[in-house]
């Protein structure tokens, strides 16, 4: 029998403890095995290290200098002293520099009591200025109305123009200038809006401090709530339901739809939607057309989804040779939205000019969506009036006084808030996939699916294929998340389509964000991709608790069809459900 490999390893000491790890794993990794924190402001987990803020500064016993942690491998034999006088003398300086060039107003910041800079300033007790402050006067980017750069707080760590530039493939904001004078901007110094921006947020995910945040909606929604002439309603987009415990101090993935239900009413909505049940009806409209596409031959293949607006926008502005491939079907937030102010307002003898429709999204590109006059418009009103992410949502709960973690548990209202588990599993990567492959095995064959889980299109791989038998007809499907995973992905297609050969792909799910929506660019602080594989978890145990588990079974959503819409791609559907994309410059002129 042959031996198992074992990768080799290295044996060193941190604060006197033995350590082994890896080779090649970073002192600050090494450290964390140990039960040693080391400070950081530069490197987050899902970025390389770029030893840009100089904050884990370490002493090897006997060396000449010190090292940084982030970036320093640890070698055989180090006795790494991470914590002495002179080393906190050293860290505690340059805090006070970065925060000479920082102003001190944090209770108007958008990232007061969750700010990296702020949590590290206390643990080193700087409650005064060691340094004289020369903050430049830069006045904020609010150009997008989804995302909001606040340039003065920027503390140069460079962690967004990683993910922007590494992660995401977008390449809206760089640094400009040199020494004192260098800021984070948007490429070319131009407005955001005007870049190729697409409002994913995961810069604001990543940063550190409140330099990039959300566009704060709360007061919009607080004003309408209190308005006695409209009628609120609110629909919770699937992910938020396993992520929202996590501003209460829960573990990340623990489900509290229900409790969500009750606290939305608390607040003072009318009604209470579930955006799970228009992602199972997006499920009906986009495997309908899938089939029409793959067994009929009425349109153009791979089929490629389209319920992330992240990436429709990247797609408009970077690959819009792939706009007959798109799904034309509407996210989910938006046929909610349309029906609530069609469908809703008609059955339950309400006027939709008063109703005013409120989303809770994981996504900051979700607010950028109710921009899209392509979609927006298809009830004869403003089909979503406002859009908050769940972070905007976790203070809007905390100011009411509602005691959330102890309420009873609710109910939706049903007609737009039954849903199955093959809704929920919207909010992870692959999950659209998995759902769309539910419903399309039942329209190509007529027979109930006995096993439903499609385990090959789950994970946090960047890109999985896998070939699913239908009915003896196989199907070639790829999963992208995050959008520097897309572009290898649509160009085997592209060369396949040059060279006059069949797709190696008949169905493409794309999703801006790492993760997908569980790791969207509104969602609580502290990503990582075991937070995403936790988040993930809690959606997939809905998914098994669900009786139904197949968007087309959903009893609602026929009921929906039979009573108001008609036919799945009918000319009803296709007036309120369907919408169409456009190519955009990279850059606005």
């Amino acid at each position: 029998m042959s031996a198992v490999a074992t990768l080799p390893t290295v044996k060193a000491t941190i604060n006197g403890l033995a350590v082994e790890v890896p080779a090649g794993t970073s002192i600050l990794d090494a450290a964390r095995r140990a039960a040693v924190k080391i400070p950081t402001l530069c490197k987050h987990k899902d970025l390389l290290a770029t030893a840009a803020c100089g904050l884990c500064v370490v002493r090897n016993k006997g060396g000449p200098r010190l090292l940084r942690a982030c970036c320093t491998p640890l070698e055989a034999g180090m006795e790494i002293v991470t914590h002495d006088h002179e080393i906190v003398d050293v860290r505690r300086s340059t805090l006070e520099l970065i925060l000479s060039n920082h102003p001190a107003d944090c209770l108007n910041c958008g990232r007061n009591g969750e700010c990296e800079l702020q949590a590290i300033a206390a643990d080193f007790n700087l409650r005064q200025d060691g340094i004289k402050r020369y903050v430049k006067d830069v006045p904020p980017d609010k150009s997008t109305g989804s995302i909001i750069l606040e340039f003065e707080k920027c503390i140069k760590c460079g962690r967004c123009i990683q993910v922007c530039q590494e992660m995401q493939d977008v390449w809206a904001l760089s640094f400009l200038e040199r020494g004192i004078n260098t800021r984070m901007a948007p490429a070319g110094d131009i407005a955001l809006a005007d870049s190729p921006c697409v409002k994913c947020g995961q810069c604001s995910a990543h940063c550190p401090t409140g330099a990039i945040v959300e566009n704060d909606e709360t007061a919009a929604v607080w004003e309408a709530l209190h308005d006695k002439e409209k009628v609120c309603v609110v629909q919770i987009a699937p992910s938020v339901r396993v992520t929202i415990g996590e501003a209460f101090g829960l573990p990340p993935g623990t489900n509290l739809t229900k409790k969500l239900y009750t606290a939305l009413r608390r607040l003072g909505f009318h009604a209470v939607f579930d955006t799970n049940f228009s992602a199972d009806l997006t499920i009906v409209e986009e495997a309908t057309e899938f089939i029409q596409r793959f067994v009929h031959k009425r349109g153009p293949l791979p089929l490629i989804t389209s319920c992330c607006p992240a990436w429709t926008d990247f797609m408009e502005k970077n690959h819009w040779d792939f706009i007959d491939n798109f799904s034309t079907a509407k996210s989910p937030q938006q046929m909610l939205g349309v029906l609530a102010k069609t469908y809703y307002p008609e059955k339950a003898g309400l006027d939709p000019a008063k109703l005013c429709v409120v989303s809770i999204m994981p996504c900051t590109a979700k607010k950028y969506e109710l921009s899209r006059t392509e979609e927006m418009y298809a009830s004869g009103h403003k089909d979503v009036d406002i859009c908050l992410t769940t972070r905007e949502l976790a203070r809007m709960l905390k100011q009411s006084g509602i005691d959330f973690l102890n309420l009873d548990d609710g109910t939706p209202d049903s007609i737009l808030g039954e849903y199955t588990g093959a809704g929920t599993i919207f909010g992870a990567t692959g999950g659209v996939m998995e759902a769309a492959l539910r419903t399309a095995y039942h329209y190509a064959t007529g027979q109930k699916l006995g096993k439903v889980d499609f385990e090959s299109v789950r994970g946090l791989d960047g890109v999985k294929t896998a070939e699913v038998d239908v009915a003896g007809t196989k199907v070639r499907v790829a999963v992208a998340h995050g959008l520097g995973h897309v572009s290898a992905v649509l160009e085997q297609v592209r060369q396949a389509r040059n060279a006059g050969k069949e797709t190696p792909y008949h169905f493409i799910e794309v999703m801006a964000c790492p993760g997908g929506c569980i790791g969207g660019g509104g969602q609580p602080y502290g990503i990582d991709n075991e937070r995403r594989r936790l988040r993930a978890a809690g959606l997939y145990q809905d998914d098994r608790d669900k009786a139904v588990r197949c968007s087309h079974e959903n009893p609602e959503v026929l009921r929906l069809y039979a009573d108001f819409l008609g036919k799945p791609n009918g000319a009803k559907a296709h007036e309120l459900l369907h919408t169409r994309y456009t190519a955009r410059p990279l850059y606005k002129r």
